[in-house]
């Protein structure tokens, strides 16, 4: 739900804090590193995150790229010989005519130094009855597909949510989660411990533990660095190496995602968490 919190800018935040406009050479095409570029088919998508970093989309009226305008993107793709990895995300894609979707992903296999599809959508987390069997035979023709979704709260694994997950692994897709550290939500050690063994528990492997990025409006989510770093070093010593996600921090350009804490080895002993 909004709150009035988003108005309250007392860190700076910014508009497009990973200036993601500026390494746009297709309208839509993100190009940031050299062997993978990322796509935003969408602005729309099934919730509004509060915490997104693509807020600035939201005020613009909804737009799914039309063919025209994904040919464009897979134009350059195809120029761009470097580019191994196609990340789809938006929005969300998974919000994209399933016809348009089959089609896309079948022009982006098509190119032989293309080797790996990601997409990117939270539908298992927040509407897991969009994963159908339909859908998940356009996944399975376009393999290796990997999947990333966003779990930020144990509370999020539900039942309908695992059934979701358990039919995209049975379809062969691999599947991944990026959650984001939100003050109040998730940044103790018992709420983040309860959410990576409820991933692990169906089959959803973490990834990633983002810091919230510098997003205007959303200062009231942001957790200290120093506090999340403390954190993941009690997790890293008292959980499985299997649940532990790399904290990072996504920073603008080149650099990108900044290790902010150490991944612990399992035999590490420490206080409890």
């Amino acid at each position: 739900m909004p709150d009035l919190k988003e108005i309250d800018f007392s860190l700076g935040g910014l508009i497009d804090p990973l200036e993601e406009e500026r390494n746009m050479p297709v309208s839509g095409l993100m190009h940031r590193y050299p062997d993978r570029c990322l796509i935003m088919a969408t602005n729309a998508c099934f919730t509004n995150c509060r915490h997104c970093n693509r807020k600035r989309r939201w005020d613009k009226r909804t737009h799914a790229a039309s063919k025209e305008e994904l040919q464009a993107m897979i134009g350059y793709v195809s120029q761009a010989r470097g580019i191994r990895e196609v990340i789809v995300s938006g929005g969300d894609p998974l919000t994209l005519n399933e016809r348009l979707l089959d089609w896309f992903l079948g022009a982006v296999r098509s190119l032989p130094h293309v080797e790996v599809i990601r997409i990117g959508s939270r539908v298992p987390v927040v509407m897991p009855m969009r994963i159908t069997k339909r859908l998940c035979n356009i996944l399975r023709k376009h393999r290796p597909v990997w999947f990333n979704t966003q779990f930020n709260h144990a509370n999020e694994i539900t039942e309908d949510s695992a059934r979701a997950c358990g039919m995209l692994l049975e379809a062969g897709i691999p599947l991944s989660n990026q959650s984001v550290l939100l003050k109040g939500i998730n940044d103790t050690c018992e709420a983040m411990r309860s959410l990576l063994y409820g991933l692990q528990r169906i089959g959803v492997r973490p990834y990633y533990l983002f810091n919230c990025d510098h997003v205007a409006g959303t200062d009231h989510f942001r957790v200290d660095i120093g506090k999340g770093m403390e954190m993941m070093e009690t997790l890293g010593r008292n959980i499985s190496g299997l649940c532990l996600p790399r904290y990072v921090l996504d920073t603008r350009g080149e650099q990108g995602k900044i290790t902010l804490a150490p991944v612990f080895p399992e035999t590490s002993k420490g206080m409890n968490c």
